[in-house]
């Protein structure tokens, strides 16, 4: 069976447009190179929209009269959210998220300008090392993309479990299992019951997709017992938030313990955080990269090694990592001055 895409078959055949979004059969906006445009197309009427959606319904076998939001995915890969009334007033909205059939490398990130060179040098030591990792970003910043460019940089011979709600992830690796969760259907499985039983698979490193509640602390347990350079992306504007955003997930997930003993499971957990974000121009780029080195009291201690500087680009700030050992430890060294602002950095060909 085909799906008719119907107006909308010309912006999913557009590689520049990253994102539709259908608000009534009248107005039809896309992300378009990062920034945010109305187009021209048009449905010929509210019946027409309709159809669309009981089309996109019927051909992943939904049932429209149970539920007022569905999601899925397309068969070209997109991530597709609808939205019917009561929950809207009067038409149905549609998201839909484009399959990306380019997954973008580190290099790919820096001819983009999202980071340079000696970020993701260090990035890619860091990952190659088993440094764990957790990936921060706002809404349409590229999170998922930023993790799977990690991904590249895991050496080939580990075994890789990957959880996710709806598949974005594509690795390039022979040992790699998807696992997906399903929140509607006959069956359904939570994140944290894949995460659960990923422990069971012999990992070497297990990615999840996004930490949205109770998968949050079994992640950070995987991550502190034996499964180390694990990642994950989390929903926060800074590295900062970020912090807080574990924290809170946690207690939504109804675990009661002190403060100080969540701080610590995070500490020992977690050894850097990345920013990414999407600047007004439309341009995704990474803003900090920075350390999770213990605890102090009941406080986390954390510091940047990367941030913006006063051009606005991504640049060291002379901190050297404390977990510089554990790189060593795992045969990962660093050039003489490498984290000095001032000393320039070509990877080696």
């Amino acid at each position: 069976m085909k799906l008719d895409y119907g107006p909308l078959t010309s912006l999913l055949a557009d590689s520049s447009i990253t994102e539709i979004m259908v608000n009534s059969p009248e107005h039809i906006f896309v992300e378009h190179k990062g920034v945010l445009v109305e187009t021209g197309v048009r449905f010929i009427d509210e019946r027409a929209l309709w159809d669309f959606v009981f089309a996109i319904l019927h051909f992943e076998n939904k049932d429209k009269s149970a539920a007022t939001s569905f999601d899925g995915v397309l068969p070209d890969g997109s991530r597709y959210n609808i939205v019917v009334p009561p929950m809207t007033p009067k038409y149905p909205s549609i998201t839909i998220r484009k399959f990306q059939s380019k997954r973008l490398t580190l290099q790919d990130l820096v001819n983009n300008k999202s980071l340079n060179e000696k970020a993701a040098y260090f990035l890619s030591q860091a990952v190659k090392a088993k440094m764990n990792i957790l990936v921060s970003g706002g809404t349409g910043s590229g999170k998922t993309s930023f993790l799977q460019a990690l991904t590249f940089e895991i050496p080939a011979e580990e075994r890789i479990v990957t959880i996710e709600d709806v598949a974005e992830l594509k690795i390039q690796h022979r040992n790699w299992v998807q696992l997906l969760s399903v929140a509607n259907g006959p069956t359904p499985v939570t994140a944290r019951q894949c995460l659960v039983n990923s422990l069971r698979m012999r990992p070497d490193r297990i990615l999840v997709g996004e930490c949205r509640k109770d998968e949050t602390w079994d992640m950070l347990q995987a991550m502190n017992t034996g499964h180390e350079g694990s990642m994950t992306t989390l929903h926060a504007n800074s590295p900062q938030e970020c912090l807080t955003r574990v924290e809170n997930l946690l207690y939504m997930a109804n675990f009661d313990l002190p403060i100080k003993a969540l701080r610590a499971q995070i500490a020992g957990s977690v050894n850097f955080v990345v920013q990414v974000k999407r600047l007004p121009n439309g341009q995704r780029m990474v803003t900090d990269i920075m350390e999770i080195s213990g605890m102090e009291g009941d406080v986390i201690t954390r510091a940047p090694v990367f941030t913006l500087d006063n051009k606005g680009e991504l640049a060291p700030v002379g901190y050297v990592p404390r977990c510089m050992k554990l790189f060593n430890a795992r045969g990962f060294q660093f050039p003489e001055g490498f984290f000095d602002p001032s000393r320039a950095f070509r990877r080696a060909a």
